[in-house]
């Protein structure tokens, strides 16, 4: 399986929806495991901000609080550890509402706030056009 192709759908939880809108590579799920052991329960943001904030934003589970300016467009099943969220601001989702988003992971380091900077790598979205 290439680095880039989904290895974990997240469950479809937008109201009349039946299908997943964001999944995860092999390899950020096994980042993911790994900060998991270390930080607990763990969350995703992905905001529409520029530069670091343009990137999916991985927090302890709780530490960024989601209020009616986001949306929640799946839950990930993460084996070994638990329920994942992934949230997405209400204005980036509306950009991005045609799109199917796989979270990868790539050498380098990304932004001080999410929990994978230390690490040496992080975290991406790539996305294709939803019946595409």
């Amino acid at each position: 399986m290439a680095a880039s192709e989904a290895a974990l759908e997240a469950a479809a939880v937008l109201p009349g929806e039946d299908f997943s809108r964001v999944a995860l590579t092999a390899d950020a799920a096994g980042l993911l495991r790994k900060l998991w052991g270390i930080h607990g329960p763990l969350m995703f943001h992905q905001s529409g901000g520029c530069c670091d904030g343009s990137s999916p934003m991985c927090y302890p589970a709780g530490e960024f609080i989601t209020a009616e300016a986001d949306v929640l467009l799946g839950v990930f099943d993460l084996p070994g550890c638990g329920p994942l969220e992934f949230w997405m601001s209400r204005e980036q989702f509306a950009y991005w509402k045609h799109t199917r988003l796989t979270v990868d992971v790539v050498e380098g380091r990304g932004s001080g706030f999410s929990v994978e900077a230390p690490e040496g790598r992080r975290f991406l979205i790539r996305s294709e056009l939803l019946g595409g």
